[in-house]
């Protein structure tokens, strides 16, 4: 006789799978709000909500490796939501605040940007870390969240009213290839997802989180506005960086086998 089964949407050893995954789908339920609030001309909201659907990103991958709930599903999940909340939607908040005005040239502005997330992304989900460890703490060039991000920077100078004299909206088309560029790009950019935190810098740490939340809270798209400028300055820092202990590395290993050869 068969054992009556109660019906379970998922099994009790599966659910820790969901908090992740509602993490990212609510990541992309932002993503495409925000583009309906540029629609409205509600520009403000817009940005918001692609900075929300960016800190869900940040999220969700980690919240799945602390509760070991990390899934392939999730990760196709992941990498879905990304092309529409970070490939889509910003260049589109973009084409309806400025890029429209440049008739065709501007949606070829759009394509060209939301293709270059789509290759990005294709990139990243093939991408193997090597043996080396300590390259797993850089991107080949910029995450698409960060893409996303800072394709909006001309935008969010715009809200934030700074009176630098500056015709900002001249420069968006320029801007958006130049991020579109650095997407597919190789140039190695941090990720600071494996980097060793000192229990004494701690408490700094903490604090520096707090300054930053404070910062967003009262002063949004004016902090936005520094945070993004010091993420570009780091991409060249990065850079350097990343080539200084690339020839550190090749140089421990020279002698290694100059070592073992001896």
């Amino acid at each position: 006789m068969q054992e009556n089964k109660k019906f379970k949407l998922v099994s009790s050893k599966k659910t820790r799978y969901l908090l992740p995954n509602i993490l990212t789908l609510a990541g992309v339920c932002l993503g495409i709000s925000s583009i309906k609030f540029s629609i409205d001309e509600n520009y403000s909201l817009a940005v918001i909500f692609i900075l929300l659907a960016a800190i869900l990103d940040a999220l969700d991958g980690r919240v799945a490796r602390l509760i070991k709930g990390t899934s392939e599903f999730g990760k196709e999940l992941d990498s879905l939501t990304d092309f529409v909340s970070f490939g889509i939607a910003p260049v589109f908040i973009l084409y309806f605040w400025e890029l429209n005005s440049y008739g065709k040239l501007g949606w070829a502005i759009t394509l060209i940007y939301s293709v270059c997330c789509a290759l990005r992304l294709a990139r990243f989900n093939l991408t193997k870390i090597d043996n080396q460890l300590w390259k797993s703490n850089y991107f080949e060039g910029i995450p698409s969240p960060a893409g996303g991000i800072l394709i909006l920077m001309p935008l969010i100078f715009e809200i934030s009213g700074l009176n630098l004299n500056i015709d900002i909206k001249s420069y968006t088309p320029y801007f958006t290839i130049l991020v579109a560029i650095l997407l597919v790009s190789k140039i190695p950019t941090l990720s600071l997802k494996k980097i060793s935190i000192s229990p004494k810098a701690t408490v700094f740490i903490l604090l520096g989180i707090g300054v930053i939340f404070i910062s967003l809270l009262f002063y949004t798209f004016e902090a936005l506005l520094i945070f993004c400028s010091v993420y570009l300055i780091s991409i060249p820092v990065s850079f350097f960086m990343y080539k200084i202990r690339s020839k550190k590395e090749a140089l421990e290993n020279s002698e290694d086998e100059h070592e073992d050869v001896l």
